[in-house]
């Protein structure tokens, strides 16, 4: 079955998707621009707020692959935010012999005042669907999310 252009079902919604990634992006740009900062560092404090929400800890090690770093390129961004107070290296809960980086509340505050107004925004979008609607729409998220991770292996 095809939409009216003669393309597959679902083909709109992708280059929604794509459009609405790219958006994101773009917010996300201004944001380290603003600060003075790398996209990469962005996305590092991204997985560093994702991981202490989920009560998750994470080495060096760990948020570069997350990164799709090397060592050498993950220490430079764990040193540029360490430089602008904004990450700090701790020893680990369980183990305290590992180091573990986490993000410090003034980067926290500052995503917010960025970030805040937007997700404000959706979350209040989100809520105008019923709750099986919401569901579909977390469902189907999660599975491009997972199908897009799975592209990148």
């Amino acid at each position: 079955m095809t939409e009216g252009d003669g393309t597959r079902p679902g083909t709109g919604i992708v280059h929604l998707l794509r459009a609405t990634t790219a958006e994101l992006a773009l917010h996300s740009a201004r944001f380290a621009d603003h600060h003075g900062m790398h996209a990469t560092d962005v996305r590092a404090l991204i997985a560093l707020m994702d991981a202490a929400r989920a009560d998750e800890e994470l080495t060096a090690g760990r948020l570069g692959t997350a990164l799709g770093l090397n060592s050498a390129g993950t220490t430079a961004v764990i040193d540029r935010l360490e430089r602008s107070g904004l990450v700090r290296r701790v020893r680990g809960r369980g183990d305290r012999r590992t180091v573990v980086v986490e993000v410090e509340e003034r980067a926290v505050e500052l995503g917010r005042a960025h970030f805040g107004p937007l997700i404000q925004r959706v979350a209040e979008l989100f809520e105008g669907y019923d709750e099986r609607e919401r569901a579909a729409i977390q469902g189907f998220l999660e599975a491009v999310r997972e199908a897009a991770a799975a592209e990148a292996d």
